[in-house]
């Protein structure tokens, strides 16, 4: 069976990488009276605490349910602790925030996980953890991270490369192995620490069935659990094996009594202190670890082999090498028929590291939050204050599902809008999986049951774009094309759910009833003057370019899906022109604001501005150049004749809305005017006004960098807007890269960096307009060069400006490495990918949270050919191409 045919078998994605590499200092584990959840669980108390919702490791994996684990932990014989845990500063340590302190990459994943590859690379000196602590909390925000390899620690390669292997024989059978490579001209130690363990979920007084481990041979760990088919851990090489329980240290931790004689933290205390009173004699456990203490030679390779089965095997590795060959044979097959097209071998290489990125970040997601507000019945009950500190309002919020996260460190928790990016790149690889994790967000225990998505834990009721409808019709499209049939259940039932979405919207965030949209977080967090989510002193409201602008795609999107379930039931023409109608009304209020008709369209500058309205009816522009102006873009969808022919009923109201309400007809860009090959553009934009936002954007001197669009205008460099509002003196300055201000409680990053989401988006948007418009639609690119292109070549431009980000250049660097050059020259660095949360506007270097495979993996999406078979992913009017190239 190839990895293709195993695709739409659910019993091959049991088993994966769904372990966190990070459950210390999150919400969810938070039982504090203050909410502090980054001080109430620790990284060096994370040893000797059992979880209540999730476990964490390195390069793990477990079961859908998360029941047993398997991950490795090592020591140097140097380290303070055993490394079992990625290293990372929280939020209030990091001069930029919470900032994971490792090297490791995710190489290689299918689908169904049956291969799967990743590196770790664990130096042979003490783990600098002190050193890392104290500088960056004295560099400040003016510099940039403190990063491990600033420590000198890799400086003469002393450090180990540590590949991790899994291999599924069948869908209970995985093949597990270590090649690890002592990169130093040294003689070293290294001990290994090969564990499987039981989630605890017998202490908190719902279940007392405790499943157990136990061992009476020194090649292999017995696993009982009644819900689980694997029974057995084999290593090829005998080894002493260690027993513990996966229950809290109360003792170390605080001080009181502790429940089992054989703590979590009990294998530890034996390999550091020595201590044989810490572990089990009688070999059983809910904890068991292979002990396998190593001497490397100089530039040694040595590898270590394992397997969890479902079988009891006599000779457990005898199928090894032929069932490793294979699968990974499987998966370069699979990926060789994905990656036709692509041009050369380096953008193969950072594709599949950006799907592998993807893969390796699905994660266990368990969270019940009335049971966390109200305490479990076998724990002390949680304060009173807890439900005044965060998420009170969603105790219908029950998660256990198997979620795509956008980095297992740095975010090991869902954001809405980042997974709606995730499944694009998801459906060219597992569009199943891409359908799946859209479908979560709508069923009622994630969506709220007044249609608010969550946002995410630290926040369920904050605010997102609304880009859910976007990528369930994107999503939709290129599934249909992959199966050549249109999965009409999928569609219909995420529609009928966004309607509620859509009403919360409506209800929500138009305060005034006017269809301009305001306030929240947006994604776009501190790009504004001021916290967007704060209440103006004197009554001003804020009226937001961005949130009515989104609303106007999400109007679009709707009624684009709803045109789609029309061709199959008939009902659903109302449904489309109910969004056409509501599209055509947030259009006219984005240019005719209250009495005054103010628009947020400034003629005078010719872009978009936020603006204060306040309680007299006057109104004022903040004219700050950022992407918020270029979100109206968002807004556009190409409609062809045929479709519209083809039902009669909505045909018939749209004419006659556009007859009896001309004031609204009159902002819709040229719908009554046929483009190429009869299509029907509906924009924000017409084509004066696409011109002049483009003229700003193209622009080097504020939105164009080499490697995108900007965030903020490059003109704030050298000339910081300045507003005063109500004696207080706001400053917003173009920072290319790490933030220089903690406003709104966290970091002012999207002042001048490159993100993929937003970029992916302009993209877009160009390659619909260029849809309508075909090639004779000329803008100056880039602007004061005197070259024009068409709208087509610009987009294939940019997407080009992206991958460049990645891409060997001509000197064999990669951009997003210009930090150290190390990582550009160095064989055993250079080809090893990480995708950073954004990037410097200015060269292309990578920042923020370093696996940010989430929306960054878009780049997997980018580096697909659009010419290609797989590309005509979706219809004519969906898809912006120029359907006869495509076919060519």
């Amino acid at each position: 069976m190839s990895e293709k045919q195993r695709i739409s078998d659910v019993s091959w994605k049991k088993w994966g990488p769904y372990v966190s590499n990070r459950e210390w200092g999150l919400v969810r584990e938070d039982y504090s009276a203050n909410g502090d959840a980054w001080n109430y669980t620790t990284h060096d108390t994370a040893e000797a605490k059992a979880y209540r919702w999730g476990e964490e490791g390195i390069c793990g994996i477990c079961d859908d349910f998360q029941k047993l684990v398997f991950s490795v932990g090592f020591w140097n014989k140097k380290d303070k602790m055993v490394k079992e845990r990625f290293f990372g500063l929280t939020n209030g340590q990091g001069n930029h925030g919470e900032d994971v302190k490792e090297y490791f990459y995710y190489l290689d994943s299918t689908p169904t996980h049956s291969y799967m590859k990743m590196l770790y690379k664990y130096p042979q000196n003490a783990f600098p953890y002190e050193n890392l602590i104290e500088t960056n909390a004295s560099i400040g925000k003016d510099a940039p991270e403190y990063e491990l390899i600033d420590t000198g620690i890799f400086d003469h390669d002393e450090y180990f490369d540590i590949f991790i292997e899994y291999v599924k024989e069948s869908q209970n059978d995985i093949l597990i192995r270590l090649t690890i490579v002592n990169k130093s001209e040294n003689n070293v130690p290294l001990v290994l620490l090969p564990t499987v363990w039981f989630r605890n979920t017998w202490n908190w007084g719902y279940d007392d069935y405790k499943p157990q481990l136990r061992s009476e041979d020194s090649s292999c760990i017995e696993i009982s659990h009644k819900d689980l088919e694997i029974k057995n851990l084999y290593a090829r090489e005998s080894a002493q094996v260690l027993f513990c329980e996966n229950e809290t240290n109360s003792e170390r931790i605080y001080q009181s009594p502790n429940t089992s004689n054989y703590c979590k933290d009990g294998i530890n205390d034996f390999i550091i202190n020595g201590n044989s009173g810490s572990v089990n004699p009688e070999h059983v456990g809910t904890k068991a670890s292979f002990f396998i203490d190593e001497n490397f030679k100089a530039k040694e390779t040595k590898t270590f082999e394992f397997r969890m089965s479902d079988k009891k095997l006599e000779k457990p590795f005898e199928d090894f090498e032929e069932t490793f060959s294979k699968r990974q044979k499987e998966s370069d097959e699979f990926y060789a028929e994905i990656q036709k097209g692509i041009q050369t071998d380096d953008e193969k290489l950072v594709q599949r590291q950006a799907f592998a990125g993807m893969l390796w970040n699905k994660m266990f997601y368990h969270y019940n939050v009335d049971k966390w507000l109200k305490g479990d019945p076998a724990e002390i009950k949680p304060p009173k204050s807890r439900e005044k500190i965060r998420n009170s309002e969603w105790k219908h919020l029950n998660n256990e599902h198997i979620i795509s996260m956008p980095d297992k460190w740095e975010y090991p928790w869902y954001a809405t809008w980042d997974l709606a990016f995730h499944t694009i790149s998801f459906s060219l690889i597992d569009p199943d999986f891409a359908k799946y994790q859209l479908k979560l967000f709508l069923f009622e225990w994630y969506m709220h049951p007044n249609g608010q998505l969550p946002a995410y834990e630290w926040d369920f009721s904050d605010v997102n774009p609304p880009v859910h409808a976007w990528a369930v019709f994107r999503v939709f499209k290129i599934d249909e094309f992959l199966k050549e049939k249109p999965d009409i259940e999928f569609l219909e039932s995420a529609f009928q759910k966004l309607l509620m979405n859509f009403t919360w919207w409506v209800n929500k965030k138009d305060k005034n009833g006017n269809n301009i949209f305001e306030g929240g977080f947006l994604g776009l967090d501190n790009i504004g003057v001021f916290d967007r989510n704060a209440v103006l002193p004197n009554g001003e409201q804020l009226e937001q370019s961005d949130g009515t602008s989104w609303m106007a795609m999400f109007a679009l999107n709707m009624m684009r899906i709803a045109l789609e379930l029309a061709q199959y039931n008939t009902v659903y023409e109302e449904m489309a022109m109910k969004f056409f109608e509501h599209f055509l009304s947030i259009a006219h209020s984005l240019d005719n604001m209250g009495e005054e008709n103010f628009s947020l369209w400034d003629e005078e500058d010719e872009f978009f501005y936020d603006a204060i309205s306040s309680s007299d009816g006057t109104n004022m522009y903040l004219k700050l150049r950022t992407i918020v102006g270029l979100i109206p873009m968002f807004a556009v969808e190409v409609i062809d004749d045929e479709m519209i022919e083809n039902l009669p009923n909505f045909k018939k109201r749209m004419k006659w809305v556009l007859e009896n309400k001309p004031e609204l007809a009159s902002l819709v860009s040229r719908w009554e005017v046929k483009g190429q090959d009869s299509k029907h553009l509906l924009s924000l934009l017409r084509g004066h006004r696409l011109k002049r936002l483009l003229s700003r954007m193209l622009n080097p001197n504020e939105f164009l960098s080499d490697y995108g669009i900007r965030a903020l205008s490059k003109e704030y460099e050298n000339n910081p807007y300045t507003l005063n509002l109500n004696e207080t003196d706001y400053r917003v300055r173009y920072t290319p890269a790490e933030s220089d201000s903690g406003l709104f409680g966290g970091n002012s990053n999207w002042r001048g960096p490159i993100w993929f989401p937003i970029n992916f988006l302009i993209i877009e948007s160009l390659q619909r307009f260029f849809f309508y418009y075909s090639p004779d639609f000329l803008v100056e690119y880039p602007t004061g060069s005197g070259e024009y292109l068409n709208l087509d070549q610009i987009a294939d431009s940019l997407s080009k400006r992206l991958s460049k980000i990645f891409l060997k250049d001509e000197n064999g660097n990669r951009p997003v490495n210009n930090q150290y050059e190390r990582f550009q020259t160095d064989p055993n660095f250079k080809d090893y990918i990480l995708f950073y949360e954004y990037f410097h506007g200015d060269n292309g270097r990578g920042v923020g949270a370093s696996h940010q495979t989430g929306w960054t993996g878009l780049i997997a999406k980018i580096l697909q050919p659009r010419f290609t078979k797989k590309e005509i992913a979706a219809s004519e009017t969906e898809m912006p191409e120029d359907v006869e190239k495509l076919k060519s």
